[in-house]
């Protein structure tokens, strides 16, 4: 990307979107096309239309998507399938018609088969049954990944896909019931110590096991792969280190300084049993992750308790 190219990051002021931006601006990079959903609809294919034919942007970020946890993604499941395609299908064909020099679409993790082999190499998509409870959101990724590729092999499209595993970080979204597992036990351990709970209910058996990627370190990627990356397939994103819910749980109680008891209520549902990403593609190009879990979420603690 040449420093005054125009760039569009489709979801400036998501978690994923402004760690680009922020990534972006480091760099030296100014000349910013943005649009927030309110002036935008990325479901509104003539307003999308209109956008990119007035802007004409030269790079596209395209980490706009309707996200959640696993309540969310369970109860809301035509909301996540349909809001995604549209937004995913409106940006990568209208980035077609505008002759964007280079794509990137960001997908997820959950596009594995549930019982895939771990670690989740990029080859096990499309091999087995997905995860039920966030399926819809997965059959939306995954169509996001074909429409790059097959934009690619039909039209000759520099649109490039990344899978990133579980995300925690700065603008993420904070609720008890449709946020991330990070998020969502930084809220219950933070309030539990403010109220002088006597202990904090973890859902499901703790026994999960999940990588979990800083957000800063996803947009260093992002940045990287843009710059060095122009293959058809798409890539895993993640540390290659995974943890259990219950040390996660531990680390985060460590964090917010909670000195009660956990319990885990194994009547929630744990969804997928591990999820490990293969990131050798990734690190055999030269990129790796560098934020420790640990001093991450303590880092992230410190700047939003005052918020939760």
């Amino acid at each position: 990307m040449e420093q005054n190219s125009k760039i569009y990051i489709a979801g400036h002021r998501g978690m994923v979107g402004s760690a680009i931006h922020r990534k972006l601006l480091a760099e030296g990079y100014e000349n910013f096309c943005l649009k927030t959903s309110k002036e935008l609809d990325l479901r509104n294919q003539a307003a999308v239309q209109q956008f990119f034919e007035a802007e004409k942007p030269d790079y596209v970020f395209l980490a706009a998507a309707k996200v959640g946890g696993i309540h969310a993604n369970n109860t809301y499941r035509a909301e996540f399938l349909y809001d995604n395609l549209m937004i995913e299908s409106n940006v990568i064909h209208q980035s077609y018609l505008s002759k964007v020099k280079k794509l990137l679409f960001l997908g997820s993790s959950c596009i594995y088969p549930r019982m895939a082999p771990q670690p989740m190499e990029e080859s096990a998509l499309l091999t087995g049954p997905l995860e039920q409870t966030n399926e819809p959101y997965a059959i939306a990724k995954i169509a996001g990944i074909k429409l790059c590729e097959s934009y690619r092999r039909q039209y000759g499209c520099n649109f490039i896909s990344a899978m990133p595993t579980n995300l925690y970080g700065p603008n993420d979204f904070y609720d008890l019931k449709n946020s991330h597992v990070i998020p969502a036990l930084l809220m219950k351990f933070h309030q539990a110590k403010q109220n002088q709970d006597p202990s904090v209910e973890i859902w499901g058996s703790g026994q999960p096991k999940r990588e979990f990627l800083h957000v800063d370190d996803l947009a260093e990627a992002c940045f990287f792969l843009m710059k060095n990356y122009d293959d058809e397939g798409f890539i895993n994103v993640g540390s290659g280190e995974e943890i259990s819910i219950r040390d996660l749980a531990l680390t985060i109680q460590e964090a917010v300084g909670f000195n009660g008891t956990l319990t885990f209520n194994t009547e929630k549902p744990d969804g997928t049993p591990r999820k490990l990403m293969d990131v050798s593609r990734l690190h055999q190009l030269g990129w790796q992750h560098s934020i420790d879990l640990k001093a991450g979420i303590r880092n992230v603690y410190e700047s939003i308790k005052e918020q939760l």
